[in-house]
């Protein structure tokens, strides 16, 4: 029954799933659309989700499809929150330029 599933596979998922939260979390840090920052998050949440569904089958333990359930209902609210952010910043300035509302504590 290992062999299904092997630790070969097990660290090719990992690597992908680290590749998905690299490229997730380059993009945040490079990229100032709100946009494309919120997308990066999403693309790192899954990357999360695959390595906890991954270990989870490897180890044959059903936590790991239990924590993708809660990370998809972050992913969902962080959605919903960002998309009415965005549409308010928006309203304020016509620019979703990260940069451009840097000064709006002040």
């Amino acid at each position: 029954m290992i062999a299904m599933f092997g630790s070969s596979a097990l660290a090719g998922y990992l690597i992908v799933s680290g590749l998905l939260l690299t490229i997730g979390l380059i993009g945040f840090f490079v990229r100032r659309n709100l946009i494309v920052m919120f997308l990066c998050t999403e693309l790192m949440f899954q990357g999360a989700a695959i390595a906890f569904v991954a270990v989870g089958r490897y180890y044959f333990d059903y936590s790991g499809q239990v924590m993708v359930i809660f990370i998809l209902t972050v992913a969902a609210a962080e959605a919903a929150l960002a998309l009415a952010l965005v549409v308010l910043l928006h309203r304020q300035k016509d620019t979703l330029d990260a940069d451009a509302y840097g000064e709006l504590g002040e």
